[in-house]
Parts: C-alpha cells; sequence; structure tokens
C-alpha cells in the first residue's frame, strides 16, 4: 500500500481555507468574531484525519472497507451483479475516519457510478436513490465482491482512485467520500458474518465476515 499523510491530501484545500480565515479574522476582529472559524477548522483537521493502519488477516477475510456503525446486515439482491447476497452496511457520520479501504484482495471487473440524491446514509432508501460508486472485485478463487460508495446528507463528494483492470490489496485506500456517507458490501451467500448490528468498526482492521464458498 502506498504512503499517504496522517491529515488526508482531500483535505487539504479546507484545512488551509479554514485556519487562513480564522487567524485572519481573529487578528482583525478578535477572538469573539474569529470563534466559529477556529471551531470549523479544528473540524476540518479531525475530519480529515487518516491514520496508517495495516492488519494480520486470512486471504477470505472481508476487512470493514470504512470508519463506522454497522447498520443493516442481512440477505438482499445485489443490483450490480444481478445475485442473491448477504449485506453488511457501515455508516460514517461526521467524526469518522472517511477514507475507504479494499474489503479483499482481488481484480477489479468492473466500475459504477449513479448520480444521485442525497438523503441521509442511514436511511435505507439512501442505498437505491442516493449518488454512489460501485466496485465489483474478483478474488483469486473466483468469488464475487460488491463494495458500494454512497453519498449522505451533507456529503457532495465522492472519490474513487482505482477503475476497471486494477488489482486491490485488502485493507488498501482507494477512495474517500466528503462530510458523512456508508459503504454497503454485497457478498455471496453463504458468507459467515462476523459483526453484529450496532458494532462500531474500523477500516482496514475488523474482520467483518469470511467467504465460505468453493475451495474454502
Amino acid at each position: 500500500m502506498s504512503n499517504h499523510p496522517i491529515l488526508a491530501r482531500e483535505g487539504w484545500p479546507f484545512i488551509a481555507g479554514s485556519l487562513l480565515a480564522a487567524i485572519a479574522v481573529h487578528a482583525l476582529f478578535g477572538w469573539t468574531w474569529a470563534a466559529p472559524l477556529w471551531i470549523f477548522a479544528i473540524f476540518c483537521l479531525q475530519f480529515f484525519r487518516d491514520p496508517q493502519r495495516s492488519a494480520e488477516t486470512a486471504a477470505n477475510d472481508i476487512v470493514c472497507s470504512a470508519d463506522g456503525k454497522v447498520i443493516f446486515i442481512g440477505p438482499v439482491h445485489d443490483p450490480y451483479l444481478d445475485r442473491p447476497a448477504t449485506k453488511i452496511s457501515v455508516f460514517m457520520n461526521v467524526f469518522n475516519v472517511h477514507s475507504n479501504r479494499a474489503p479483499i484482495t482481488g481484480r477489479i471487473m468492473q466500475r459504477w457510478y449513479k448520480p444521485g440524491k442525497f438523503f441521509n446514509a442511514a436511511l435505507d432508501k439512501a442505498a437505491e436513490q442516493n449518488e454512489q460508486n460501485a466496485l465489483w472485485i474478483k478474488t483469486d478463487d473466483e468469488q464475487d465482491v460488491t463494495c458500494v460508495q454512497i453519498a449522505g446528507l451533507v456529503a457532495r463528494r465522492i472519490l474513487c482512485y482505482v477503475d476497471e483492470g486494477d488489482e486491490l490489496v485488502s485493507g488498501q485506500r482507494y477512495g474517500f467520500i466528503r462530510f458523512g456517507s456508508r459503504v454497503d458490501l454485497y457478498l455471496p451467500e453463504g458468507t459467515e458474518v462476523k459483526t453484529v448490528l450496532g458494532d462500531k468498526v474500523t477500516a482496514g482492521i475488523d474482520v467483518l465476515a469470511v467467504l465460505t464458498g468453493p475451495g474454502n
């Protein structure tokens, strides 16, 4: 995995702009007028933090793709691969780290981007109607995983740095969503789920499930 700074590059313009504005207003008008700008600058610093992470995982482990809270686990229809699947959804609030990581090692077979609305990402309809970016990942033993970045109520930018044909390594940083969102994983039927509703999970570290398909 490539190195990246502790403060995500995606946030540098926001961090620099908010700090400069706070300093300028503080110098000209004092603390009272500058206080809201200092609060926003501190918010940007915490929002765009992006610590380095690595974990020892097995080949068939599904690693968490986003920091946050598990808000859905259950059988569904995968709308991208048109198949029955097990879905795990993780909701990121504005206080979570927002970089996204590959759930498993494999090749990206296809990427889809769908513009949409910006409902609260914790709502069920967000998975159908919000802006989203999806990756179809095929593992070395021919199992299929769909990983979907979904914009939220205040999120207005999904960033994805990989495309069809790229190889991903489990836990690799591949994208970022600004200001609140969620990630949905569609996994093969029979996948052994290792998390429960309400769990607070960490991207690139926690194992959400284990693939149990042919050969495993």
